[in-house]
């Protein structure tokens, strides 16, 4: 049964174990791993891997796709393999080595890595780790969940080892589309100007050669942590679901608003479940993750295709999908990132990039990474591919975190990943700014009316009016315009502490 999934025959021989393809790997090594957002990564050497490295120590350099499953994050940093990681991560462990200096991470818009090695501007990896559902007659890989960087990866890598992981079904064979762009300067258009276009091969196309190991797995996907949405989450989607309607309305946007794009996350996948209660139909996606929402809104009948690069799903409807994937085969496609989040097409197909921002300032500017503009979160990811580029770009928040400690709406970011210039929406549970056309201080009016918080809006819109009296295109009192993230360091909030009244004298 295992060998049926190797169909090669020349390559059986090449089976072994997760501790002796791991021996490929060596010190100073640049390593590719497939994994994208914990979908489709290769499990079991990289654990083998962080076993070796604490008996004999080395370092590696390790490029993903974005997050990988399974907390190898995790035991690779506390095995002290990782020297150096891009371009996207989520784990806590990693995080804190990355704040640390420990572990040296560049963080990248997603569709710019491939093109990085393509044009040497990266070093290539010297070993490729692909998790794959089966390896072709002609030797070539059929990736599992994502796709995510994997293809190019296994095109540039000197040695490639294989992870056929049993636990997924053979039938996600046929699910990917493999396009490889040529080489610039004599480049051609990508040729997909439907969501639902078919441009590429179903599995990764190298010489078989390279392939140097394969090790059986049997290991699912870590299941998602998206949770239900709550109120606040469940106002942000009505907020946009309303816009929405006007834009159709206004016939600014077709009956069937064009291709969406939901970042990760409870934010993001909670907007897109208020389309469910909409009258929208015929909807379609082109993002890079598809979550619980996506196959909610097909089996509800909204949603009539979604093109992503990884598919991560909770516990709740994981067994629902994989185990019922003829139900869906035609509503799907799995694509490399570099392609789904590629700028040229979000550009064509008119798509609405839906994000998640960390905090935003009253002049749309957007930090989607680092906390208080020093500590990284998780990394940019492709939100910057679809934003700078989408018909309309979307960042959603709540308005306050930490039990009203911190404001997401500060006066001036403390870190930019998305300028003012890239972003037209944004959305809290306290409503929603349409910044397109407005100037700086005519969206600051905007943002602090419709988005901040009742609890910081009166001592935002003093600091604005403050700052308008001193002029300039766009207002600010440089002196105080990171006081609020200072008391947040200084204080553990950002709301301002009323000095304690000192006790009236009782004269004798």
């Amino acid at each position: 049964m295992q060998l049926d999934r190797i169909r090669h025959s020349g390559l059986h021989s090449k089976i072994m174990s997760a501790e002796q393809a791991s021996e490929f790997i060596k010190d100073g090594m640049t390593v590719g791993m497939s994994g994208f957002t914990r979908a489709g990564e290769a499990k079991a050497v990289p654990k083998a891997l962080a076993e070796r490295v604490k008996k004999h120590p080395l370092k590696i350099s390790l490029m993903t796709g974005a997050s990988l499953g399974n907390d190898l994050d995790k035991l690779l940093t506390e095995s002290g393999a990782l020297s150096r990681r891009m371009p996207f991560q989520v784990d806590t462990t990693l995080r804190k080595a990355i704040n640390n200096g420990e572990v040296m991470f560049i963080d990248q818009h997603l569709s710019e890595t491939v093109e990085q090695l393509r044009n040497h501007q990266l070093t290539r990896p010297d070993v490729a780790v692909i998790e794959a559902v089966a390896i072709t007659e002609e030797g070539h890989i059929v990736p599992t969940t994502s796709v995510g960087n994997s293809a190019s990866f296994a095109i540039f890598a000197k040695q490639v080892i294989v992870e056929i992981n049993l636990s997924h079904q053979p039938e996600l064979e046929g699910l990917h589309d493999i396009y490889i762009p040529s080489y610039r300067p004599t480049r051609t258009p990508v040729p997909l100007t439907q969501v639902d276009d078919r441009i590429g091969s179903t599995a990764i196309p190298i010489d078989p050669a390279k392939i140097v190991g394969i090790v059986f797995t049997n290991q699912s996907d870590s299941f998602s942590t998206v949770t239900p949405p709550d109120e606040d989450t469940a106002n942000i989607a009505r907020h946009l679901v309303s816009f929405f309607e006007n834009e159709v309305a206004q016939e600014r946007m077709p009956a069937n608003l064009g291709p969406l794009q939901a970042g990760i996350g409870n934010i993001a996948n909670a907007v897109m479940m208020g389309l469910l209660e909409s009258d929208f139909k015929d909807l379609t996606m082109y993002s890079e993750v598809l979550q619980d929402s996506t196959f909610d809104l097909i089996d509800a009948g909204k949603l009539s295709f979604a093109s992503g690069c990884s598919i991560i799903l909770s516990e709740r409807i994981n067994a629902q999908v994989f185990d019922n994937l003829d139900k869906y085969r035609d509503k799907l496609i799995l694509r490399p990132q570099e392609i789904s989040n590629h700028p040229e097409i979000a550009r064509r197909l008119g798509i609405i990039a839906i994000n998640t921002a960390l905090e935003f300032d009253i002049y749309g500017n957007v930090n989607s990474t680092h906390v208080c503009g020093t500590r990284m979160m998780n990394g940019i990811g492709g939100s910057g591919d679809f934003a700078r580029n989408a018909h309309v770009s979307v960042f959603v928040t709540k308005s306050i975190a930490k039990n009203g400690d911190i404001s997401s709406v500060v006066p001036m970011v403390s870190h930019v990943d998305h300028t003012e210039h890239d972003v037209d929406i944004l959305v809290t549970e306290q409503g929603l700014a349409d910044l397109r056309g407005l100037a700086p201080r005519e969206r600051a009016i905007e943002v602090i009316n419709h988005c901040v918080h009742p609890e910081y809006r009166e001592a935002m819109r003093d600091y604005f009016e403050r700052a308008c009296l001193r002029g300039g295109h766009t207002p600010h009192l440089l002196e105080e315009a990171f006081s609020w993230h200072t008391r947040l360091e200084e204080q553990g909030s950002m709301k301002k502490v009323q000095p304690a009244v000192p006790p009236k004298l009782v004269s004798c």
